[in-house]
Formats: structure tokens, C-alpha cells, sequence
């Protein structure tokens, strides 16, 4: 067991790392660490069947905490993005990929599997792809988000599926018994999930015993999915369903905290024998068909995705984005086309072909993304926001606000409270709609263009609020907006010091880093609540504040530099300390002259 062990581990210590450094993603690093162990790499483990038995738990334990994500009230909020971009999205292309594998000479049964399985994308792909660039909020991260969160909830019927698929021939009359069985263990499954396992946790944390917590937590799972084997129904099914029961419990949180630990590591021995099964043979006796099977399966699903966004009217630019980001094969397909040849009906050597185009399109994804976002994205919104900028039709006034979003909507309350008018410009359609449709105004407009903000009246305006969440298009307003405009006052959020730097640059002065003062007031209610009193917390956030943008204005000079900028930090946490202590003596001697006063 160690010798096994031993290779498992360094591999995934080694690989996994690597792989995410480079920008590719835990999956494909743990595919390729399993290659380069397996039976068609180094051999250092050739048990790969007794590594897939014990890690489909990890499977099992991923479709639990699924379900604790998936809370119903939820879905019902999501109910139209889920259904009509996950219909729009998997039915066609699983209709495409799976009538190309038909064509190809694939049995039926068998290409019904195939595309089901290859229409999956992989959300450990997905997000972090679009979170790195701070999409998940804008349309195409909601969009994706959407078409992962319902092929997540797919990939369960999908698996019950395969026992009917599994028989040539549909059953002459059904066994009551069998369906009797089933309907018993579903019906366990809810029962306990809502009336038994609640209390049952309410007692086992009322003990203060948090290893027995984690010991009842992985009997809920593991249990929950021997009863739907013993069934005859799938075990992920089973772990799914008691996830969903325990969504809205006051335990959620606590449950996941004590299973992912568990199905990361698992999930992770499950990639690995993935990689272990992979038949590199394949791609070197037949590049060509894995070349055009890799090319056939991100092709399709990017241009379904580019045409599912083009129908939903988003912009060029968020289709593309969209597409892309759902282009690569699913971690579930691993899953489904493992039990379809596990029950006979899906060939090996097709199987074999398709988890090597999907691992594949899992490496390629991320680095056509990126691609797209470098030399594509940009030009593809450039003319966009050229066709679709609006006339700006409001009255000239003497604020323009550049991103409406939550910082530019609490300046625009603030200054409509005082009766100021003021213009509000932002690039992305989707904010715009959600801020029009709480009656407030505010136009789409590329403010990075002088002619955008030309007509929303720059000439005249007195003051530009760059409240943008992009530090690159805030330093290029500014910069705009001082050789063009230089009456205006630009006051602008930063996103950190770096930023701050970059706009100290420019010249400019009213620059507020966006965390900077609501941490100091979260500091402040922190010492009162430690019983300091509230005049000398108020005076510590204030010597605080003086001597941070003091040495922010100190460090800038030097802020490329970043040796000396670390020394210079650490002196200036020295002051900081020493400044502190000195005002002590005063701080007390004021109180006691307030005393005795």
C-alpha cells in the first residue's frame, strides 16, 4: 500500500502546483502526474482499478456538496438563465457531438453517451478562468455559472440513465421488487434527510466533539450512497439528494468545511487514475484522429456558445467569452463514460479516444482564453461599444461618474440627495439594465474615448469620479481626461497602493483606495468592542490614517523598487509603533485633565 502511496502523493505534490502556477488548473495536473506514474508512463503504479474503487468517493462526496450549494429557493431565483441557457447550450451540442460519433460508425447507445458526456464543460476550469479576470459578476461569468450550475444538476439523470442504456432491449414487464427497493431508499433518503438527520447533528455538536461531527458528517455521505447502491440506483444519486435535503439546515456550512478536505484529496486520486487509464499509445499511433476529435469537440462547443450568446443578445464580446469559457471537456464525462464501459455500453477504445480529446481540451482551454483576451476580446469591444454608444440626452451637469456600479451608485445617492445632477456613464449592458430597472439613469459609454465623454458633457462638468473596477481603464480616463479636459477635478478609487502609485503618477490627488477608510472604520468598532474607549480608538484610526497616506505619498518615488520598498515598510512599521507609544502618556494625561476638569 505505501509503494502505492508514496508515487500518488509525490506525484500530485509535484504536478498540481505546476500546473496551477502555469495557469492550467489542478485538473490537467493531476491527469498528467497520472500518466507519467501509470502503466503507460514510469509504471510506478499499475493497481489502477484499486485506486478508482476507493477514489469514486470523491466523486461521491463532490455531487454531496453540489447538493448543499444547490439550495431550491435558490434555483427557483435562477430558474430561467439555468434551464434556458443549460437546454440552449447542452441539447445542441450534444445532439452535434453525438450525431458526429453516429456518423463516425459509433452505436447508437453508444453516441447518445458520447455526446451527453462531451456536451459537460468543466466548472474547476471555467470559473477560475473567468474569476482571474473578474468576470464572474459580469454577463458572461453569470451566463457560464448558469450552464455549469444545470449541467451539474443534468449529470445525475444522465447517470441513472446508464442501466437502461445497458440493456439492448427494454424490459418485457417491470420488477416490482426492484422498483420497490428504489422508491424505499429515495424515500429513506428524504425522510432522514429532513426529520432524523437534523437532530441528529443538533446532538453531536451539542457534544463539543468535532471529530465525531466529521465522523457523522462522512457517515451521512457514505451511507446515503450505500443505500441508493444497494438500491440499484447510483451512489452519487444518493449523495446528491441527502446534499439537497441539508441545503437550507443551520449545518451547511459546517458540513462542507469537514468534506472538502476529504473529496479535494479523493477527487484529486480520481484524476489521477484517470490520467493512469489515459492511452498515450493513442496519440502516438493516431495523432490525427485525437488532433481532429480535440479540434471537433472545443470547435463545436465554442461556437455554440458564441451563437447561444449572439441569440441572447449579448454583446460579440461576451459571446466570445462565453464560448470559450465552456469549450473544454467536463471532470463529470470522466466519470460517466467510466460507468458507461463499466456497464457495457460504451466500447473501451472509444472511451479511450474521448477522455484524451477531453483532457486535451481541458489543457487547451485555458490558454485560448487567455489568447482571446489578449489579441481578440479587445478589438471585438471596441467596435461594439462604438455601434451601441448612446446619445447621452441629459441636461449638461457638473459631475460625471465613469462606472455605476457599487461605488459609483452610492456617490450618485449621495449627490442626488443634495439636488446635484450628474451624468453617469458604464460599459457593460448588463449593469445598465439591472441599475434601469430600479429607475435609476445611467448611459452606456466607453469613457477610455474623449468623443464619450465630450458628449456627456466634460467641456462644462467641474468634477470626474472614476469609480471604474478596472485599474488599467481608470489610469486611461485619467490620463484622457487631463489632456483634454484639464478644468476638471478627477477624485478616483484605487484599487491598492500599486494603483494608488500609478495615479499619483498622473498628477492626481483625490484618490481613495477602496478598502482603505471602510477598514479603518471596521478597525475602529473592533477596539471599542475590545472596551477601548471610543475617543481613543477614534484618535488611533486618525494616526493611522495621517501616518499611512504620509508614507504613501513618501514611498511613491520608489515604489518600483521593491527591496528598498520593503525596508522602507518595515521602518515605517517601526514609526508606526514608536508613534503610537509616545501618544500614549499623552492620551492618558488628556484623560485625566478631562477627569479632573
Amino acid at each position: 500500500m505505501l509503494e502505492t502511496l508514496v508515487p500518488l502523493l509525490a506525484a500530485t505534490a509535484i504536478a498540481v502546483p505546476l500546473s496551477r502556477r502555469l495557469g492550467l488548473g489542478s485538473i490537467l495536473g493531476y491527469l498528467v502526474a497520472g500518466a507519467a506514474i501509470g502503466p503507460s508512463g514510469l509504471r510506478l503504479v499499475t493497481e489502477v482499478r484499486h485506486i478508482s474503487d476507493v477514489s469514486e468517493f470523491g466523486v461521491v462526496m463532490l455531487l454531496f456538496l453540489i447538493g448543499l450549494e444547490l439550495r431550491p429557493h435558490r434555483l427557483w431565483l435562477l430558474r430561467r438563465a439555468i434551464f434556458g441557457l443549460g437546454f440552449g447550450q447542452m441539447v445542441p451540442t450534444a445532439l452535434l457531438l453525438g450525431g458526429a460519433a453516429a456518423v463516425a460508425g459509433i452505436d447508437g447507445r453508444a453516441a447518445a453517451v458520447l455526446g451527453a458526456g462531451l456536451a459537460l464543460s468543466s466548472t474547476a476550469i471555467a470559473l477560475p478562468l473567468l474569476a482571474e479576470r473578474e468576470l464572474l459578476a459580469a454577463t458572461p461569468g453569470r451566463d457560464s455559472f448558469a450552464v455549469l450550475l444545470f449541467q451539474d444538476v443534468a449529470f445525475i439523470p444522465l447517470m441513472a440513465l446508464l442501466p437502461l442504456l445497458a440493456s439492448h432491449a427494454l424490459p418485457q414487464h417491470i420488477a416490482m421488487a426492484e422498483v420497490l427497493r428504489a422508491l424505499l431508499a429515495v424515500a429513506a433518503i428524504l425522510v432522514g434527510g429532513t426529520v432524523l438527520v437534523r437532530p441528529l447533528f443538533r446532538l453531536v455538536g451539542g457534544a463539543r466533539t468535532p471529530e465525531v461531527f466529521t465522523a457523522t458528517a462522512l457517515l451521512l455521505v457514505v451511507g446515503t450512497a450505500a443505500l441508493a447502491d444497494w438500491a440499484g440506483l447510483s451512489m452519487s444519486l444518493g449523495a446528491f439528494m441527502a446534499g439537497v435535503m441539508l441545503s437550507d439546515s443551520d449545518y451547511r456550512h459546517e458540513l462542507q468545511a469537514d468534506i472538502a478536505p476529504f473529496q479535494g484529496l479523493l477527487l484529486g486520486f480520481f484524476f489521477l487514475s484517470v490520467g493512469m487509464s489515459a492511452d498515450l499509445g493513442l496519440l502516438l499511433h493516431a495523432p490525427g484522429r485525437v488532433l481532429f476529435a480535440v479540434l471537433g469537440l472545443v470547435g463545436v462547443k465554442a461556437l455554440i456558445g458564441l451563437a447561444l450568446g449572439w441569440w441572447k443578445r449579448r454583446t460579440l464580446r461576451h459571446a466570445v467569452r462565453f464560448g470559450l469559457a465552456l469549450s473544454e471537456g467536463s471532470e463529470f464525462a470522466f466519470v460517466l463514460f467510466g460507468a458507461a464501459t463499466a456497464a457495457g455500453v460504451l466500447a473501451p477504445d472509444a472511451a479511450a479516444l474521448a477522455t484524451l480529446a477531453i483532457a486535451l481540451s481541458m489543457a487547451a482551454a485555458p490558454v485560448l482564453f487567455a489568447a482571446s483576451e489578449r489579441w481578440l476580446v479587445p478589438r471585438l469591444g471596441a467596435r461594439r461599444e462604438r455601434a451601441a454608444a448612446e446619445p447621452i440626452a441629459d441636461a449638461p451637469a457638473p459631475v460625471i461618474i465613469c462606472g455605476f456600479g457599487r461605488v459609483g451608485q452610492i456617490v450618485g445617492r449621495l449627490l442626488r440627495m443634495q439636488r446635484i445632477p450628474f451624468t453617469a456613464l458604464d460599459k457593460d449592458p448588463a449593469q445598465i439594465a439591472a441599475v434601469r430597472r430600479y429607475g435609476g439613469r445611467v448611459w452606456f459609454g466607453d469613457p477610455t474615448r474623449p468623443e464619450v465623454l465630450r458628449a456627456a458633457g466634460a467641456a462644462t462638468a467641474r468634477v470626474l469620479v472614476l469609480a471604474l473596477p478596472d485599474p488599467e481603464a481608470t489610469l486611461a480616463t485619467a490620463a484622457l481626461a487631463k489632456r483634454h479636459f484639464p478644468h476638471l477635478a478627477i477624485l478616483t478609487r484605487a484599487r491598492d497602493r500599486q494603483h494608488a502609485y500609478r495615479l499619483m503618477d498622473l498628477g492626481l490627488a483625490g484618490i481613495v483606495r477602496e478598502t482603505f477608510l471602510s477598514s479603518l472604520h471596521l478597525g475602529e468598532l473592533v477596539l471599542e468592542r475590545l472596551d477601548v474607549p471610543a475617543a481613543t480608538a477614534a484618535r488611533a484610526v486618525a494616526l493611522f490614517r495621517a501616518h499611512d497616506e504620509r508614507t504613501l505619498s513618501e514611498m511613491r518615488e520608489f515604489a518600483g523598487d521593491e527591496p528598498r520598498l520593503i525596508q522602507s515598510t518595515r521602518a515605517a512599521a517601526q514609526e508606526l509603533m514608536e508613534l503610537f507609544e509616545s501618544d500614549r502618556p499623552e492620551a492618558a494625561a488628556g484623560g485625566e485633565a478631562a477627569t479632573g476638569a
